[in-house]
């Protein structure tokens, strides 16, 4: 969820035709907090390395997912889930000709049904995010991939958050399953990708 992501697609035309398909719903049904372009492509270029399945939480309108469809390889499965009803709904409709995208309504738990999966992305106002949340272990394939994103970029180790040490991002930097990074997209906005790798 980033405010006024859906804004930042102003004057884009070089997008995805899903992409464009879920930006103009977003607008449409006057969601502001779709992802933005930078973590649009981020998600397509990782969408390439999930030859299986790839889930994702937090659908708002589909802009996300439609970034991660236009990256998939062809035969992967995409998996998305929104508490929203009409949202999920209206994200349905932007998906109506792909048959190897779903949209759930209900709670980011739904995940759970389907995994383990080689890309999960985390998103909806860190529902998915904090300590004792998503289990990488179990959601993850050997070798998967999480996005953790709608970060604003750390600049001191510990990192905080509104005078606080960062116990969201610090979970998922120090995970015992993860080898995660930080990359800044912007110079308001980070994401955090962590690869499973078991036994290491």
């Amino acid at each position: 969820m980033s405010l006024h992501g859906t804004d930042a697609y102003k004057g884009d035309d070089a997008l995805p035709v899903l992409v464009q398909r879920a930006v103009e719903a977003a607008r449409a049904h006057g969601f502001a907090f779709s992802c933005r372009p930078g973590q649009g492509r981020l998600l397509q270029v990782l969408a390439a390395g999930a030859p299986h399945s790839i889930a994702e939480t937090g659908t708002g309108c589909g802009v996300g997912l439609a970034w991660l469809a236009s990256g998939a390889p062809a035969g992967t499965r995409l998996i998305s889930c929104e508490r929203d009803r009409e949202r999920a709904r209206v994200a349905s409709d932007v998906f109506r000709d792909c048959d190897h995208v779903e949209v759930l309504h209900g709670d980011w738990r739904r995940i759970e049904e389907f995994g383990p999966y080689d890309l999960l992305v985390l998103d909806g106002g860190g529902q998915a995010k904090g300590d004792g949340t998503a289990d990488p272990a179990r959601l993850l394939a050997p070798g998967g991939t999480v996005v953790i994103d709608d970060f604003t970029p750390a600049t001191t180790w510990p990192p905080h958050f509104d005078g606080a040490p960062d116990q969201a991002r610090l979970h998922w930097l120090t995970h015992p399953d993860l080898r995660a990074a930080e990359l800044r997209l912007a110079t308001d906005l980070s994401v955090i990708v962590g690869t499973h790798l078991p036994d290491s």
